[in-house]
């Protein structure tokens, strides 16, 4: 006994030491890149602790491994997927692994990393094989699925696929586009090209483990990736980080991200592990188990995924769930302002003349209300008429506006301010970009009802149940689309009491629980 628990701590020595070895690759790979390039290509190096945490999620068993690396780099992720099997009790007798590396700048230290991979497993006598592949993942792989005469094709399907994807959006015409829609699947950015090869490439019931944006998970954009990816894939574990800005630290990355496992599996039975952490080198885990319809609703044809780390965030989705209407059941609809600034220079003006109409920013919604000019603001405060203001106007009324984007440091991710005619005396106003307007067939809304749609909107109940689909600090027209709403007689009802100036916070909300759920 004493010597198998020595031979362990070998063992484990050695992986450290092999891992270390590989570490300080990435580090010093990482200082001589240039960042501007790397951004361009969407490379974002995986460090250690974040790799061997998600290669620690596999659940293989088999004897015999094909594994993918797609988008290896330097080798990190298969460096941690060797780490993490060797250390297991049921070790494989033998890995088979190819990883893909377009990076020529990347080959020699992606070469290296898998022989220091071949050296640790041979020392705890597993057989290990390895085939590096200079070429576009996702080129290669779409011409394999799509049988093209001219790409050799993938004939072994793969057990495991390990994955940090290249982030970077494609154009509807670029070549990507084409070849991803060769094989079924239209989406406009590169990680989720990557996630839908490497899902296609993957024997029946074997694993995926990859750490992503966790934007795909909601919104237009992502949905037919969603539907794509949930006909074979079923997740069974989910981790998100508390703090957006640790999971890809050297690079500075304030992207909300996420690992996931899932399996190439039909059965929606199985469970499904949500955990959360502070950052990849908390061990104190926060983690629930779920099913998987309360991850992905059965009938949700929009398919958005939950993620919920914790029991309270199930009481916020229930409230909500409770409520009676849609927005189309309203009668209200919600559009994107129509003044693109930088599109129409020759119509803005920084203060409001005697032909001008008023031009709302984000930066005008204050304390629930428009507050309109503003006087310490940068941004223009009118739009003159001219060739194409028409088009950009809407009619005088009351209106809901909500901001399309937060800051990262602001507590709210929906932000909602009312905009009062009374307050702002002219015929018609216009709405810029960066925010969403809320309106019945192009106007106004009675005063009441938005009082108290907007009342509801800066809810805690509905910012909180925005953050277990919405991943981003961007709020859509789609996601606000997506919402259940309060009935009509309940909106006039809150509005009501709302007055001249909204309340704080905690009055907020206790006034949108009693007269939402209980009045």
């Amino acid at each position: 006994m004493a010597n198998k628990t020595l031979l362990e701590q070998e063992r484990l020595h050695a992986a450290h030491t092999f891992l270390d070895a590989v570490e300080e690759t990435r580090c010093g790979v990482l200082k001589r890149l240039e960042r501007r390039r790397r951004a361009l290509m969407g490379q974002f190096f995986t460090p250690a602790p974040l790799a061997l945490f998600m290669a620690g999620m596999f659940e293989v068993r088999q004897p015999v491994l094909r594994v993918l690396d797609a988008g290896a780099g330097i080798g990190s992720l298969s460096a941690a997927f060797v780490a993490d099997m060797r250390r297991r009790t049921h070790r494989p007798q033998a890995i088979s692994l190819t990883a893909y590396e377009i990076d020529s700048r990347l080959i020699g230290h992606l070469q290296a990393t898998l022989e220091l991979c071949r050296t640790a497993s041979l020392e705890a006598g597993i057989q290990f094989e390895f085939r590096v592949i200079e070429e576009d993942f996702l080129e290669a792989g779409a011409r394999s699925l799509a049988g093209d005469l001219f790409t050799p094709r993938i004939e072994e399907p793969f057990d495991c696929a390990i994955l940090n994807p290249p982030y970077r959006k494609i154009r509807s015409q670029s070549r990507e586009r084409k070849l991803l829609r060769a094989i079924g699947l239209e989406t406009s950015n590169l990680y989720t090209g990557f996630l839908g090869v490497a899902m296609k490439l993957l024997a029946p019931g074997g694993e995926i483990v990859a750490i992503t944006p966790r934007s795909f998970c909601n919104g237009p954009y992502f949905e037919p990736f969603r539907h794509f990816f949930l006909k074979d894939m079923r997740f069974r574990r989910v981790h998100v980080f508390d703090a957006r800005d640790r999971a890809f630290a050297d690079d500075e990355v304030l992207q909300e991200n996420i690992i996931f496992r899932a399996v190439k599996i039909s059965d929606r039975s199985d469970d499904v592990v949500v955990s959360s952490s502070r950052d990849p080198g908390d061990f104190a885990l926060r983690s629930r188990t779920i099913k998987h319809d309360d991850l992905v609703r059965p009938g949700d044809q929009q398919l958005i995924i939950h993620i919920v780390p914790d029991g309270d965030g199930d009481a916020i989705r229930h409230q909500m769930r409770k409520l009676d209407s849609t927005l189309e059941d309203l009668g209200l609809a919600v559009s994107t302002g129509r003044v693109v600034d930088f599109r129409a220079k020759h119509l803005l003006r920084r203060q409001p003349g005697a032909e001008t109409v008023p031009l709302i920013y984000p930066c005008h919604l204050q304390r629930g209300f428009v507050e309109w000019p503003g006087a310490g603001t940068r941004k223009p405060n009118a739009l003159a008429p001219g060739p194409g203001a028409e088009d950009l106007l809407v009619p005088r009324g009351y209106y809901v506006l909500v901001k399309r984007f937060s800051a990262k440091e602001e507590r709210r991710r929906v932000a909602a301010a009312v905009y009062d005619p009374l307050r702002v005396p002219s015929d018609s106003v216009a709405f810029e970009n960066h925010l969403n307007f809320y309106h019945i067939q192009g106007s106004g809304l009675p005063a009441s009802v938005a009082r108290g749609l907007a009342a509801f909107l800066n809810s805690t109940l509905v910012d909180s149940y925005f953050r277990q689909f919405s991943g981003h600090t961007q709020v859509n027209a789609a996601d606000l689309r997506a919402l259940r709403y309060p009935a009509w007689e309940r909106l006039v009802m809150l509005g009501e009491r709302i007055g001249e100036t909204f309340p704080d916070q905690e009055e907020l909300d206790r006034l949108v629980e009693g007269v939402i759920y209980h009045g």
